[in-house]
């Protein structure tokens, strides 16, 4: 695990470059994509210059190519197209599909697509040699901006265990705790719980509920 890069499609957004700040923070080795490869440098020189550890930038389809570990923080409506202007580059590899089927105007309501949810939608279009996990799905990503760690439980869903623990891990190195929540069919489950976090979110003025998942005393601390 410590010798893999990670390269997260859509890096440039509150999500990505949340995410990019952490582990990169963490040691991970980290290239932002973006449609944009300027727009990505320039958002990794940024980073580079706070963290004072090398991100690097480049287009969606470069990255993918040198990711070990594919992360894909895009918007729903650009979700598919972007899997399959990058899916060459993905066999062989654990894919993290953190999308969130939101429709505006509704946020709050769930609305989850044809095929049961977007990871299970990137698996069907990518096929059985790219390793898709979920995850990711119910922090908020301001909260990735600050350095403390976040009171905020990661659901893990894949159908390989090996790759769940590998995702398992890279919320550790985030500051959250990562919990194995089974096969991917579970993450529909995941997806939906985003919108009604932002529900509560409106509902009582916050920002960034999440959830917590108690009574596991190994994962305790």
């Amino acid at each position: 695990m410590t010798t893999k890069n990670i390269a997260i499609i859509g890096g440039t957004g509150e999500l990505g470059s949340g995410l990019a700040r952490r582990w990169a923070r963490a040691g991970r080795t980290v290239v932002l994509g973006s449609r944009s490869a300027d727009k990505a440098c320039a958002v990794a020189s940024e980073l580079t210059a706070v963290l004072g550890v090398e991100v690097a930038g480049a287009s969606n389809r470069d990255a993918a190519q040198v990711g070990e570990i594919v992360v894909i923080a895009v918007p729903w409506s650009n979700h598919d197209a972007t899997l399959s202007e990058i899916a060459e580059f993905l066999p062989g590899k654990i894919v993290v599909d953190a999308v969130v089927p939101l429709v505006p105007p509704k946020v709050s309501t769930v609305q989850l697509p044809d095929g049961g949810s977007a990871a299970q939608r990137a698996q069907s279009l990518l096929g059985p040699s790219v390793r898709v996990v979920g995850g990711f799905h119910n922090v908020g990503a301001k909260k990735l901006l600050d350095d403390e760690a976040i009171e905020c439980d990661v659901l893990v869903c894949g159908d390989d265990k090996e790759a769940r623990q590998v995702v398992i891990t890279l919320a550790r190195d985030a500051g959250m705790r990562g919990i194995d929540a089974g096969a991917l069919a579970n993450v529909v489950a995941c997806e939906a719980l985003t919108s009604i976090l932002i529900g509560i979110n409106r509902t009582y003025k916050v920002t960034g509920a999440g959830i917590r998942i108690m009574g596991i005393p190994e994962l305790n601390g």
